[in-house]
Formats: structure tokens, C-alpha cells, sequence
């Protein structure tokens, strides 16, 4: 390479570095995603935020995100308005997501499965926990020394994938991993991957592509995916194996149309560890924000009347 193919990528990093800083500059602190009363939980010297929405008398029912990036508890704002008449529901930005505070951290399953504990033995009160994707295995893992009413699993992630520590440390630089999380959180990219998880007939809203947008552009909100990046959020233990062990029951919720993991993956998982297994037509892996009216009337009709001890 040449010294002035070296200058012109010099100056692209710069301009671009600037560029990313004054795009943040602007940004300034996320809107509350949802509609509810704001909270927050001081855990381990971070402040975490929550949403509380519905009857402090109804059944508690803990809404847990995906740890990708720029997604924050505003992917169940849909689901939330659903569920509000029938659960006391909390839903949460994951430390280093969204609202919460964005430590420079090497995130890891064991510091969710642990958030995930005390947020449940100090603030809900045995809560039903609806997880999603990778969240599915935090939310098991709490399980072990927590009590929890249900555990509702949407499309878990079950496989260990090897672990991509130079990816983790790339995007952590300071100006190349900063551009390079700028790209992944992008509106286009950020619209792409999510097609890959729905369903072709799935209307996805364009506001929570914009929230997620506007979260990624935050001061240190790439750790946090940095991290799932380089598979320090994958399941630390076997997931099949903890829910065989589980005392808390568990109900899967599958799309009738992911093909990754398959409806026939979900089905063996459900037999394999003696759990319910629901399905949604017309969605895929997302079956939260693809379908929240079909998933909401699901919870209720099934959860609802449940009493706690």
C-alpha cells in the first residue's frame, strides 16, 4: 500500500471518527420507550432503567430484550399496551442497553444471569419472565437460584458458538471499532438483520428501527454488543440440560415460520425438557414484535389468572 492510499484512509477514519462524534453529539438521552411509570434499580454501581406498566395486583410479568444492537425494552412497546390490563408488567433496558448505563464492561452471560437474579428477588415478586433469543439462557440460568412463576423462552438460542475475542476487542477501539459499530447499528443494516428474524408478512414498525438507531448512537453502546459479538453472550452452560433441571415450568413460543432455529427444533427441545410449546403463524423467530396481538392474547388467556404464592 502507498503512502497516499495510507493518507486517504487516514483521513476517511478521521472524517468518519468526527462524523460519529457529532452524530452523538446531537443525540442527547433516549425518550422513555414506553408508556408506564419510569424506574430505576442501582445495581453493582450502574443505574438500570425499567418501565413498570398495568395493575400492581395483576400476576408481575418481567419482559427481558435481545442483547443486539441498539434494541432496548422499546421492542415490547406493542406487546406492553396488549398486556397492561391483565399483568403488572416490568420491562427493562439490560445494563449496557438503551436507558441503563453503558459501562465500558466485557459483558458476559454469567453478568446477565446474575442481573437477572437480583432484579427478580428485589423488585418483581415472582415474576413470569418472557425471554427472547440469547436472553432465554440468562433468564434459565437465573431460574436456578430464583423464584419465578413461568419461564416463557421465545426462539431460544441453544448452541454455544466459539468464541471471537479479536471481534469483541476490535469493536471496543476506540476510532476504527467505533466506525465499525456504526455501520452494524446503521438503519439498512439494522433493517436487513431484522428481515432475516421475521416473517415476509410481518410488519415490523419503522419507530422501532428509528429507537434503535437513535440507542446505538449513545456514548458506549457498543461494550454491551461488543461482547455478543464476540460470543461472550452465548450460552455459557447447556441450555437443554438446565431446563431439564429446571422446578420452574417453562412454555416455548416458536414462529411457525423460523427456520433458524426450526419449528422442528423447537419441538424437540419442548419434548427433550417437558416443556409447553406454543406456536404463532405468520412469524418467525421474533415472534414478540411480529406478532404481539396473537402473543399477548396467548399470555393472557394462559397466565392471567395465575395467583401468586
Amino acid at each position: 500500500m502507498n503512502r497516499r492510499s495510507l493518507a486517504g484512509g487516514a483521513v476517511a477514519l478521521a472524517t468518519g471518527a468526527l462524523t460519529y462524534r457529532l452524530l452523538r453529539r446531537r443525540t442527547g438521552d433516549l425518550e422513555s420507550p414506553l408508556s408506564g411509570v419510569e424506574r430505576t434499580y442501582r445495581w453493582r454501581g450502574m443505574d438500570v432503567a425499567y418501565t413498570v406498566v398495568g395493575d400492581p395486583n395483576a400476576p408481575d410479568l418481567l419482559l427481558v430484550h435481545r442483547p443486539t444492537p441498539g434494541t432496548t425494552s422499546h421492542e415490547f412497546g406493542p406487546l406492553t399496551e396488549r398486556l397492561a390490563d391483565d399483568f403488572h408488567v416490568y420491562a427493562v433496558d439490560l445494563p449496557g442497553f438503551g436507558r441503563s448505563d453503558r459501562p465500558p464492561l466485557v459483558y458476559s452471560t454469567t453478568l446477565y444471569t446474575e442481573f437477572l437474579r437480583d432484579f427478580t428477588a428485589e423488585v418483581a415478586d415472582d415474576p413470569i419472565v418472557l425471554a427472547p433469543s440469547r436472553t432465554a439462557a440468562f433468564a434459565a440460568l437465573a431460574a436456578r437460584e430464583s423464584s419465578l412463576e413461568r419461564l416463557v423462552l421465545v426462539c431460544p438460542v441453544v448452541d454455544t458458538a466459539s468464541k471471537r475475542r479479536w471481534l469483541r476487542s476490535l469493536v471496543r477501539t476506540p476510532v476504527l471499532g467505533t466506525l465499525l459499530f456504526d455501520a452494524i447499528a446503521s438503519a439498512p443494516v439494522g433493517r436487513y438483520l431484522l428481515q432475516r428474524g421475521c416473517h415476509e408478512t410481518a410488519a415490523v414498525p419503522d419507530s422501532h428501527l428509528e429507537y434503535a438507531r437513535q440507542s446505538a448512537r449513545l456514548p458506549g453502546a457498543r461494550f454491551a454488543p461488543a461482547s455478543l459479538l464476540g460470543g461472550d453472550l452465548d450460552p455459557a452452560s447447556d441450555l437443554t440440560a438446565v431446563l431439564s433441571d429446571l422446578e420452574t415450568p417453562v412454555t416455548l413460543l416458536w414462529g411457525r415460520e423460523t427456520d433458524r432455529p426450526s419449528l422442528e427444533e423447537g419441538r424437540a427441545l419442548a419434548e427433550a425438557v417437558n416443556a409447553d410449546l406454543a406456536v404463532v403463524d405468520a412469524a418467525g423467530r421474533l415472534v414478540h414484535l411480529e406478532q404481539p396481538d396473537a402473543v399477548g392474547a396467548f399470555l393472557t388467556e394462559s397466565f392471567a389468572r395465575l395467583e401468586h404464592a
